[in-house]
């Protein structure tokens, strides 16, 4: 527990003890005032602690995208990512790796870290995937990198306050990975509507056929945000990846006209490839 949680329950447990003291012997205006106070409190403690989990996860977030020396830029920006494990894994979408690379031309699968102007590139290796549940698993080069622990998704409910980090729109200005809040709005079967017989793929029929539970957010997402970690924003503890995002009209559209509905898969589905790659679940 940090000195801010701590703090936060202090406060907690003496504004039970003054509200139950005024409501026996003081009057309406008072509590009000008090109520008021204390929300104010309450609301800058929350900031706080989110101030405090951004800067402490940061490091783990990373760009997933592909290299190719020949290329102008040479580096494909695909999606986000988030260091796990022993610091050499990381957890992206399945959707975000590409099925094939031009080995010709010596392309490569790169993990992106660093920050600002300053990215830097690791070398990344496929470990596994999941496509059924649209998760990959990378292996990356070099020294290891702090790593986000994760949390039982198995007990989230919905209206639990969330956060996600990632790089909505990639590298466009700089690398900057950019937070959003959002809430669990629903726990939903992920079932994508078909239009029409030719848009039943080999993917949505196994959907259809089995479908699983995932977390609708309220919360505005892009197509960068795709392998972002869905967090406690108190602990910083992991619950889920954004995975989709509900898009109005054409693909365009999410960009210019947002839904402010996303979709993230539970983290458990995260953790049993991990524990099949023998890579440990913190």
């Amino acid at each position: 527990m940090t000195e801010i949680q701590s703090f936060l329950i202090m406060i907690k447990l003496s504004l039970i003890f003054f509200f139950r003291q005024l409501l026996m012997h003081g009057n309406r205006r008072t509590l009000c005032i008090l109520v008021a106070f204390s929300l104010c409190i309450l609301s800058s403690v929350g900031n706080t602690q989110l101030e405090e989990t951004i800067t402490r996860i940061k490091p783990a977030i990373v760009g997933i995208g592909t290299y190719q020396k020949m290329n102008s830029p040479p580096i494909t920006f695909r999606g986000t990512g988030f260091v796990v494990g022993d610091g050499l894994h990381v957890v992206t979408n399945a959707h975000v790796i590409p099925e094939a690379l031009d080995l010709e031309k010596m392309e490569k699968h790169v993990v992106i870290t660093g920050q600002d102007n300053k990215p830097e590139l690791r070398d990344a290796a496929i470990v596994s995937l999941d496509r059924a549940h649209d998760i990959a698993l990378l292996k990356i080069s070099g020294a290891a990198m702090p790593v986000m622990r994760f949390g039982e998704s198995e007990t989230v409910r919905e209206g639990k306050k969330m956060a996600y980090t990632g790089f909505p729109i990639g590298m466009v200005l700089g690398f900057y990975p950019v937070t959003h809040q959002a809430i669990i709005s629903s726990i939903t079967p992920i079932i994508r509507p078909a239009h029409n017989t030719a848009q039943l793929d080999a993917k949505l029929i196994r959907q259809l056929q089995s479908p699983f539970l995932v977390f609708q957010l309220d919360g505005v997402a892009y197509p960068g945000n795709s392998g972002s970690p869905l967090y406690d924003p108190d602990t910083g503890l992991v619950y889920g990846i954004i995975n989709m995002v509900y898009v109005k009209g054409s693909k365009e559209a999410a960009l210019s006209a947002p839904s402010g509905i996303s979709y993230a898969i539970p983290g458990k589905y995260i953790a049993d490839l991990l524990k099949r790659s023998n890579v440990p679940v913190q």
